[in-house]
Order: C-alpha cells, then sequence, then structure tokens
C-alpha cells in the first residue's frame, strides 16, 4: 500500500521535465495518471509502465492536448474522470518561457505566453475543480510557478508575470473552495529541464543560474517530491500556500 493509492491524478505538461518527473512519482506513489500535453508522451508512458511491476495499482493513460484550448481542458478533465472513476488531483504544470528584452515583446509574444501559461492554468484548474466538486469527495490542486514570480528577471517580464498570476489563482481558489478542495503551488527555482536547456547554456549563464546557496540547479525528480507531498496525507492542513524548492534562491 503506498501513500496515493486509489487516487487518480491529471498531470498537464507532462511530456518532459517536471510534469514528467511528477506525472511518475505520482504513479510511484499507487495513483492512477493522466498524462497531458501538446506533446508526445511516450517516454512519460514507459517510464511509468516500467515501475508499475513495483506499484501494480499504478495506471496511465495519456492524453494529448492543448491547455489554452477550453475544449481540450474540457476534455483532459472528464477523460481522467471517465478513465479512472475520479479525479482527485491536479498538477496544473504545462509552460512555456520566453526571453525578450520589453520594447521587442511583440503583442503575439504576451498573447501565446499567458495563453499557456495562465489562461491554460485557469482553463484546467476550473474543469478539474467541477469535477472533483461534483464528487463530493474533495480534491487536490497543485499549480506550478516560479521562484521568478517573486525575483523578476530582466527580459523576462511576461514569464514572470504569468507567474505572479500562478500565485494568485492559488490564494482565490484555496479560498473558495475550502475546505474540501485544497489548492497549493510549487514555485521551484532553477531546474535542470527542456525548458532551462542548462547543458546548452554559455558557461556564464550556467554561473548564473548556479548562483543560490545549494550551488547547483535542481533536478525535476525534487520538484516532484514536494508535488507528492502536497497530493497525499501528510499535507491536510495546508492550503493556499506556495512550496519553494529553489535551492534557497528565495527565502520569503
Amino acid at each position: 500500500m503506498t501513500t496515493l493509492t486509489g487516487k487518480s491524478a491529471l498531470v498537464t505538461g507532462a511530456a518532459s521535465g517536471i510534469g514528467k518527473a511528477a506525472a511518475i512519482a505520482l504513479a510511484a506513489e499507487g495513483a492512477k495518471v493522466a498524462a497531458a500535453d501538446i506533446e508526445a508522451l511516450d517516454d512519460t508512458l514507459a517510464a511509468i509502465k516500467a515501475i508499475r511491476s513495483a506499484t501494480p495499482q499504478g495506471e496511465a493513460i495519456a492524453i494529448r492536448g492543448d491547455v489554452a484550448d477550453e475544449g481540450d481542458a474540457i476534455r483532459m478533465a472528464k477523460e481522467t474522470a471517465a478513465e479512472f472513476g475520479s479525479l482527485d488531483i491536479l498538477v496544473n504544470n504545462a509552460g512555456i518561457i520566453i526571453e525578450s528584452p520589453l520594447l521587442e515583446t511583440t503583442v503575439e509574444d504576451f498573447d501565446r505566453l499567458m495563453a499557456v501559461n495562465l489562461r491554460g492554468a485557469f482553463l484546467v484548474g476550473r474543469e478539474a475543480i467541477r469535477v472533483m466538486s461534483g464528487q463530493g469527495s474533495g480534491g487536490r490542486v497543485i499549480n506550478t510557478a516560479s521562484e521568478l514570480a517573486y525575483l523578476g528577471r530582466a527580459e523576462f517580464s511576461v514569464y514572470c508575470a504569468s507567474k505572479g498570476g500562478i500565485l494568485s489563482l492559488t490564494r482565490s481558489w484555496a479560498r473558495e473552495f475550502a475546505p474540501d478542495i485544497l489548492v497549493n503551488a510549487v514555485a521551484p527555482g532553477p531546474v535542470d529541464t527542456p525548458m532551462l536547456d542548462f547543458e546548452n547554456m554559455s558557461p556564464e549563464w550556467r554561473e548564473k543560474e548556479s548562483d543560490i546557496p545549494l550551488q547547483r540547479v535542481g533536478k525535476p525528480e525534487e520538484i516532484a517530491s514536494v508535488i507528492v507531498f502536497l497530493a497525499g496525507p501528510g499535507a491536510t492542513f495546508v492550503t493556499g500556500q506556495t512550496f519553494g524548492p529553489n535551492g534557497g534562491a528565495v527565502m520569503p
């Protein structure tokens, strides 16, 4: 018996990075996982299948779709509940990043990033909470923000703004749906994912990203462990909070 046996989870942005690690970690704890992404999910499902012999109760499905599309967001929530009989956990993780000086940032850049990072989180969160509310058995929502929601960063202003919006959604939903649905966020620091592309950075940028108290970038699995905690039985008195697995980059 593992900590999430009998629970079902929807994880967006699950094809790579933090989303993939979260989907695998939730499955390892016994959850049935719907892995959702606009990209192919073969690697994520294969990794979950590889651990299923140790956790035979874990099941997984792939849902291809765009979180910024309302129809796809509705389908993600409904397909998860239909396949597994419930939707108990949402990891609202899909996101993109754009590096651009403000004076060179176009309206199209702004709209594209906000569509995925903030509109997508809103849409999938709304539909998952709709399903959870209808079940009458509560639920957990874990939103992915960023350390940059607190710090800001030159030439990343739109990304930072989108993650600040995630923090506000988290607090507002936590108040609106308590005590039945617990809503929290993780705000990772620099993490070795395809989005960060740490290996291909210049030495100067690698040094900058690692210039934090723990002197290294994080691993996706280190963020996933916090997500598993927030989804599990140890977090029953936690809502409206943002956890910062960031190597000490931010100390609120």
